[in-house]
């Protein structure tokens, strides 16, 4: 009997604040992170609590729960393998486990318990190779790496872009887009050729730095798979270039709109939050769940916001704000478009850490220049997103649904007001959608899903080429940064 009553106790071991019994047996696990030779700079995975009944646990004490990752791995000299891990509590029964590779590991071994009980589908265990982001090694096909790495057979935004482009020759437009686009103060683009792997490219306009993040994503990829021989332009401005009037050129970019033609990718900061997560950055899809410190019912009932004055609709939302200070807490960091009128509506307030935001219920999603690229890490924190009607959209806008991921505000800001406050009056509801929010972008916009779309519209694109892909005359070689990452096809052979 006593034994009996010792083994339930060990099989039901930690009780939250609301009563229930968590079961590491039937917690839920899913992610990349499972699958080890899927390479990224920082692996992840998710565990959700679940409780005895089967029932997932929204809410958890940290006092009451005690997560333990265990890493073991060695590398080619059979010493321990230089990894880190972190684990990030989303504070609504979910945790991240992430860990980054320093160098090639073998026998690679993860157990992650909880409160001391192992959790059976949270046990990784492969024999390697398992490499680090910056190896240049062994590549997969295209079709092997979408395959392997789960992602999705068709996205809709890429079949909707690439409709009027059943087939492209270059050489037929090639010299017009140089052409139409030779802007060189207000437009920067650049033309990449994908041959044999390697990546050239020649940029146009006075401001190319931000070919970096597009020369990032390529020479990940081309280090992860055999890219096909492929040739695009890439915008490198925030502004979508090509009108729905006039010629239809098959331009790149990272945000389109309602009234232009643009092939839209995933932005420049999600992208690259995505190749550095655990590496330069600190704000990604991952860390901006695990740094939130107040559970719903302890967040401020109030709206939160700050930003440039990059549009006119920022100055109005002082002007309210002023009028009903109970609800806002709201600022512009720095004056740069309306300079003249700072005695209005500043001073500008000092910038405060994005993770500090998610201490409010509410966040406000307003246009910049185009389109707020904080979207998705509002989106994945834990408060529900008010969003400003916009034309300008991103890669996955067309999930979005609103009162179910997001509250719609009107583009002139004048329903703010009786919006926050019909949240305040339907918290449930509101709680509802910032929960539906977070499991969104968990589906569509965390560092894996980037990379299956680069990859899948770089793949339907390639197929849809007719000019034989050369490098030109004039390009440039887009190199892979040195590395002494070992690429043995088996351990046996070192």
């Amino acid at each position: 009997m006593h034994r009996l009553v010792l083994a339930l106790a060990l099989n039901l071991i930690a009780i939250t604040s609301g009563g229930q019994i968590i079961d590491p047996s039937k917690t839920i696990v899913w992610g990349p992170g499972l699958f080890p030779e899927i390479v990224m700079r920082s692996r992840y995975f998710f565990l959700q609590l679940v409780d005895s009944n089967g029932n997932n646990i929204t809410e958890v004490e940290e006092k009451n729960i005690d997560i333990k990752v265990v890493i073991n791995s060695e590398n080619s000299g059979g010493h321990s393998c230089r990894i880190w891990q972190q684990k990030l509590n989303c504070r609504d029964g979910s945790f991240i486990i992430r860990y980054r590779l320093y160098e090639t590991c073998y026998n690679f071994h993860v157990i992650v318990t909880i409160n001391n009980q192992t959790i059976p589908k949270a046990a990784i265990h492969a024999e390697g190779p398992i490499y680090e982001e910056e190896c240049d090694c062994p590549k997969l096909s295209i079709h092997e790496w979408l395959h392997n790495s789960k992602c999705p057979s068709n996205y809709s935004q890429i079949s909707n872009d690439l409709r009027e482009f059943p087939q492209i020759n270059f050489d037929k437009m090639r010299n017009k887009i140089i052409k139409e686009f030779s802007r060189p103060q207000s437009v920067s683009l650049c033309h990449y050729v994908i041959k044999k792997n390697k990546i050239y490219r020649k940029c146009y306009g006075d401001h190319t730095g931000f070919k970096v993040f597009s020369d990032s994503i390529l020479l990940s990829l081309t280090r992860k798979l055999v890219v096909p021989d492929t040739e695009f332009f890439m915008n490198l401005g925030d502004w979508p270039l090509v009108g729905i009037k006039g010629t239809l050129y098959p331009i790149f970019s990272w945000c389109a709109s309602e009234d232009t033609r643009d092939i839209v990718l995933p932005t420049y900061d999600i992208t690259e939050s995505s190749l550095e997560n655990m590496g330069r950055v600190m704000l990604d899809m991952l860390s901006v769940q695990g740094n939130t410190r107040n559970p719903w019912k302890r967040k401020i009932e109030k709206i939160f916001w700050r930003g440039r004055d990059s549009r006119r609709e920022r100055l109005k939302l002082i002007e309210i704000s002023r009028r009903h200070p109970e609800l806002f807490n709201v600022s512009i960091t720095n004056f740069f478009f309306f300079r003249d009128e700072i005695s209005k509506y500043g001073p500008g307030q000092q910038a405060i850490s994005f993770f500090d935001f998610f201490d409010y219920k509410y966040q406000l999603n307003i246009d910049g220049t185009v389109a707020a690229y904080r979207l998705p890490y509002l989106l994945a924190g834990d408060s529900s997103v008010f969003k400003q009607e916009s034309k300008y959209y991103e890669y996955f806008y067309h999930h979005l649904v609103p009162y179910e991921h997001y509250v719609p505000i009107k583009a002139d800001l004048s329903d703010l007001v009786e919006k926050i406050q019909w949240a305040m009056n339907n918290d449930e509801e509101t709680r509802k959608i910032a929960r539906a929010g977070r499991e969104l972008m968990r589906r569509v916009a965390l560092p894996q899903d980037v990379f299956c779309y680069y990859v899948s519209l770089l793949k339907e694109w390639s197929e849809r080429i007719e000019n034989s892909v050369e490098v030109l005359e004039g390009m440039e070689r887009v190199q892979q940064p040195e590395n002494r990452c070992n690429c043995p096809i088996s351990k046996d052979e070192l």
